[in-house]
């Protein structure tokens, strides 16, 4: 069962690495389909016999992006790949940024975890934060709005 796991655990990489929208897993009388249900979230189902479980993302830990619906206003600053954002190093440091901080072009705004590797995402303009978008822990994709500039 556990190199089952293994296998469900690299299905799921896979599938974020390429974009999938749809994948699934045959093994031992066991299925395991994943299916994205929005740009945000992937849900999987495991079928063994005629039993049908509903499990959670498979990145458990980690929280998917809130839709923000107002207006925004300000120049965003967007997550260039798929992962977890942090926006502070650890969980008992300041955040990099707040709202009202002055930052400049190329400053460090928060990491995204992507397989396991902490990348540093720069801030792509100069001006005061407006609004924090991201939440550490959420789950983010290309073109997630992170903060807002002005």
């Amino acid at each position: 069962m556990a190199d089952f796991r293994e296998r469900i655990d690299e299905l799921a990489h896979l599938m974020d690495e390429f974009h999938l929208a749809e994948a699934r897993l045959e093994s031992d009388g066991m299925t395991v389909a994943f299916r994205r249900r929005s740009s945000v979230r992937t849900s999987s189902t495991v079928t063994e016999s005629n039993a049908d479980v509903e499990f959670a993302d498979y990145a458990t830990a980690a929280h998917p992006l809130p839709v923000v619906e107002e207006k925004l206003v300000g120049t965003p600053v967007t997550s260039p790949m798929n992962g977890i954002f942090y926006g502070a190093s650890n969980p008992s440091s300041p955040p990099f940024v707040k709202e009202g901080d002055v930052v400049s072009a190329g400053q460090i705004i928060g990491l995204i975890e992507a397989m396991k590797v902490f990348n540093e995402i720069p801030c792509t303009v100069s001006g005061t934060v407006l609004k924090v978008v991201a939440e550490g822990g959420n789950i983010v994709q290309p073109g997630d709005t992170l903060i807002l500039v002005g």
